[in-house]
């Protein structure tokens, strides 16, 4: 039986496509603004990539925040919210202190939650929505419409991420001791990304760097049957080095946000292997709710 994880995970690429070909005109961050991006969890994580894109790709100043610990008093054209549930405390408070001079927007999966009446602006992605309290596809399709309104063509990473859906699990990656997911530039968001769903689905020991900076301490980590997993192109003599130290280095092709898929895979497979549910990790709701 295929578990609520597992499907929406296989969903993504359809998802993709939906959400690139539906791209709001108005709702999100205009060219020129200055915008601030908040979430929680895997909204944070999303946000931190978008940021990267959004200045890389020369829109504006973009700076990504938990909601927890977004400043007070800086000045922002709009503040950008990442919520799939509609309903994490953080971020429903943060934009009840937003100044009104500021534009707010909020995606979520949700229509019928607080996020609706916070935010002046709402786009909902109800479609990539999920039963699984892990998420998957709802991270990614908001990325995708992200990177879409930036103006980029979303064409061959639909495709890697097909064959992320359906490529066979290399068996070293399911058995691995330990994870040391890498990333640079937008891609930093999405090893942390990647990391914190093996932590979720398959309580793994994982970690997260920019790439760069793992040279610096982390890589003392590496060894046998532990995997230092490259989202993006790796720094030049890194495998090397990796393999020196007698780890496995791993790193593909795909469009990162394809490789994501494959890490999702992974952390599923890996939990069934240790008997554990995807779909109900331990300790974990679908939104986090704080009492008054």
């Amino acid at each position: 039986m295929t578990s609520h994880t597992e499907a929406e995970i296989a969903s993504q690429p359809s998802c993709w496509r939906r959400a690139v070909a539906n791209v709001p005109a108005d709702a999100l961050p205009r060219h020129g603004e200055r915008v601030a991006v908040v979430g929680c969890g895997t909204s944070w994580f999303i946000a931190m990539a978008y940021a990267a894109l959004r200045e890389r790709a020369g829109h504006g100043e973009t700076d990504a925040f938990a909601a927890s610990e977004a400043p007070s008093g800086r000045s922002y054209d709009r503040v950008l919210a990442l919520t799939r549930s509609g309903t994490t405390t953080e971020v429903l408070e943060l934009l009840a202190r937003t100044s009104p001079a500021t534009k707010t927007t909020a995606i979520t999966a949700d229509p019928e939650t607080p996020i609706m009446r916070a935010a002046g602006e709402v786009v909902v992605l109800d479609y990539a929505d999920e039963r699984s309290v892990v998420q998957t596809r709802f991270a990614t399709t908001q990325l995708a419409l992200l990177r879409a309104s930036l103006g980029e063509d979303l064409t061959q990473a639909i495709e890697d991420a097909e064959q992320a859906v359906a490529a066979p699990l290399p068996d070293e990656l399911v058995k691995a001791e330990q994870f040391s997911f890498l990333g640079a530039g937008w891609t930093v968001g999405l090893a942390q990304e990647a990391a914190l769903k093996m932590r979720e689905a398959s309580r793994s020991w994982t970690e997260a760097y920019p790439a760069m900076e793992y040279r610096h301490g982390p890589i003392s980590i590496a060894g046998p049957g532990r995997v230092t997993w490259m989202l993006g192109t790796a720094p030049a003599g890194l495998r090397e080095q990796v393999e020196q130290a007698g780890g496995t280095f791993f790193e593909s092709g795909l469009d990162p946000m394809a490789e994501l898929i494959r890490a999702q895979r992974v952390a599923v497979a890996r939990a069934f292997a240790q008997q554990l549910n995807p779909d109900e990790p331990m300790h974990l709701t679908r939104s986090v709710i704080l009492s008054p």
